[in-house]
């Protein structure tokens, strides 16, 4: 069974998961008066407000730190999620169909959420990458 725990402010509750933890830091650098791994609990939730915290939670790379909000209860997990929403179909000779609820986060680190189809190129001649422009039709 994994190992988790809890911290909260009222509002959210931040679940940190140890077993998933690939110290990037990320949580330290962006928060150091909320994440301090040299004391005990590590996690302050009482030294910022739950929406900083949230950003900060949102850069960890491994999902060690993830949270809720405590007025709508604890979230399905991601792959109970996409379970719920996500299809991907291959179009022959044509683009990488996904249907449902996406959230991309591009190169630039800008980050969109798209619904109810995206199409992605798979050709690699598209002027909108990471999207399909229909540029596969003249290959």
């Amino acid at each position: 069974m994994a190992r988790f725990k809890e911290y909260y402010n009222g509002e959210i509750t931040v679940v940190w998961k140890p077993d998933l933890c690939i110290h990037s830091k990320n949580c330290v650098h962006g928060l150091p008066k909320v994440f301090k791994p040299t004391e005990k609990p590590w996690v302050q939730v009482e030294n910022s407000n739950s929406n900083n915290i949230i950003e900060t939670v949102n850069t960890c790379p491994s999902g060690a730190l993830t949270y809720y909000i405590n007025a709508t209860g604890i979230p399905k997990t991601e792959t109970e999620k996409m379970k719920e929403y996500t299809k991907v179909e291959v179009v022959p000779l044509g683009p990488l169909m996904v249907y449902g609820s996406l959230s991309i986060k591009h190169e630039n680190g800008s980050e969109e959420d798209k619904q109810p189809v995206t199409a992605f190129c798979r050709c690699g001649q598209s002027n909108n990458k990471p999207f399909c422009d229909g540029s596969h039709k003249q290959i």
